[in-house]
This record gives C-alpha cells, sequence and structure tokens, in this order.
C-alpha cells in the first residue's frame, strides 16, 4: 500500500511564504498551502527526505541558494496563454496603424513562458512596415518558465487564440516526435529574448528603454507598498510618452505615478 503523503504544517508553510516574500516579494495566502505542498512534493522527493520539516531546513541554510531559486520557480504562478486580453492586441494593431515609426521596443515584464512575447511578435510582423527595427524583451523571475519561452515550442491545444492565418505564417506543426505540438517559427523569435530579472530589485541598465511596456497581471500578487515600488522600477524604463499595458483586473488605484488613463488598462507616461 502507498505511504501516505508528508504534510505540510502551518509552522513550515509560514516559513516558507516569507522566504517566498523575501526573494520575489509574492506574499502567500493561507488558502495556498495545500497548492504549495503539491508544488514542493517533487523536491522532497528528488532529494528523498521525508517530511517538509527537514525540507524547510535546507531552504534556511544560506549555502543553499540554488535550492531556494527552484522552490521559487516552482511556487511562482505561470498561468498564461496566447492573446490572453485580446482587446489590448487590438489597440496595438491600430496605433501600428495610425502612427508608422523606425523602430519600437516592448518589455514584456512577466512574461513567464512566452506565449505574451509570441502574441505582440506576432502583432508586429503584422503591423510595422517592412524594413523597421523592432525587439521585445521577455523578463520573468522562474527560470524554468524562460527556458520553455526560449524554446518557443507550445502544445497544439494552445493554438485556439491564434487568427489562422498567423497561425498558417508564424508557426510550425510538429511532426513524428513532435507530434502534438508546434514551434514559433525562427525569423519571429530572432525579434524577442528572454531574461531573468527580479522586479523587486534595481533593474540593470543595459535594459534600456521602451516605448511599450506590459506588465500584466502580476501586480495582483502584491502589496500596496510592493506594488507602487515595482511600478517605480518599471517606469523608468518606458519613454515619455509611452504606453503602460496592465491586466484588466488590475487598477492602479491608490498609486502616485506620472500615468495618465490611455485606454481601459492603459496608461500613457507623463513627461
Amino acid at each position: 500500500m502507498e505511504s501516505q503523503l508528508p504534510a505540510l504544517n502551518e509552522h513550515d508553510f509560514q516559513i516558507i511564504s516569507h522566504l517566498m516574500a523575501d526573494i520575489s516579494g509574492i506574499r502567500m495566502a493561507a488558502h495556498k498551502r495545500a497548492l504549495a505542498a503539491g508544488r514542493l512534493m517533487k523536491r522532497l522527493r528528488a532529494l528523498q527526505l521525508d517530511n517538509f520539516s527537514d525540507y524547510v531546513a535546507l531552504l534556511q541554510n544560506p549555502q543553499q541558494q540554488e535550492e531556494r531559486r527552484i522552490a521559487v520557480d516552482l511556487l511562482t504562478t505561470n498561468e498564461t496563454f496566447f492573446f490572453r486580453e485580446k482587446p489590448h492586441f487590438d489597440l496595438l494593431q491600430k496605433l501600428l496603424q495610425q502612427h508608422p515609426r523606425r523602430s519600437l521596443r516592448i518589455w514584456s515584464a512577466a512574461c513567464s513562458s512566452g506565449e505574451e512575447v509570441y502574441s505582440l511578435a506576432m502583432t508586429l510582423a503584422e503591423g510595422l512596415e517592412s524594413g523597421t527595427h523592432w525587439e521585445i524583451v521577455g523578463s520573468d523571475l522562474c527560470r524554468q518558465a524562460l527556458d520553455k519561452a526560449r524554446q518557443a515550442v507550445y502544445p497544439l491545444q494552445r493554438t485556439e487564440n491564434i487568427p489562422p492565418e498567423w497561425l498558417n505564417r508564424y508557426c510550425l506543426k510538429g511532426v513524428q516526435s513532435m507530434q502534438g505540438m508546434f514551434r514559433i517559427r525562427k525569423d519571429l523569435c530572432q525579434h524577442a529574448r528572454f531574461l531573468c530579472l527580479n522586479l523587486n530589485h534595481a533593474l540593470p541598465e543595459s535594459l534600456g528603454s521602451f516605448d511599450i511596456i506590459f506588465l500584466r497581471n502580476m501586480l495582483i500578487y502584491f502589496d500596496q507598498k510592493a506594488k507602487q515600488q515595482i511600478l517605480q522600477r518599471v517606469l523608468k524604463q518606458l519613454k515619455s510618452g509611452g504606453l503602460l499595458f496592465v491586466g484588466h483586473s488590475e487598477g492602479l488605484h491608490g498609486t502616485d505615478l506620472p500615468l495618465t488613463t490611455y485606454a481601459a488598462a492603459v496608461y500613457r507616461k507623463t513627461p
């Protein structure tokens, strides 16, 4: 008979929650304990540990920075899909038609496994004039998600929101060992690069400035103080007059920022 799985008690969960907050800024609610236990169970098995208390003791060891990063990767929520919140992509397409430009840089600041980046890439490839220089930078804290983004390979079930003509133009259907999968074409991927960044820390100067920043569906995981600090860091990378896109469920009420409303969940940076 299969042995009973170890339980994650309240004390150990609180220690994990505090570590998570210190490293990522994300505060895990009490009802996330079962989710945390399920995601971290694979580490107990990999390390041949009998209980969560031993794993927590390992995480508390200052020399175990790599294991802490693995734990954060496992606990970071990475729910995303192609053309999520489609009105934003429709607006971007309209802007490209109305305001032609010679170059464009966009930052997907919480890109997860890359679906947002490649949705943006398809939109730009369609909307920008030939010869326009453009780049999309995708960043995330989770390295496993970034590895998936760089591979640019996804299950065919995830194509449902991609316009059929764009699917034919920018994606390749897998065969043989890749059956049931599809890959983003390399000529589209060459416009994207991915970085591991923690938005709770100072951002590197090499990141550069952007015309548009997508910071969607991640601010909801932070308290008001952390949200304000993240937005201040991110906005330093946005050009004056540039646009900030946030999730439709994420209001910026209570933040003191140089922004004016441009459209639903879209803000323009003021001088």
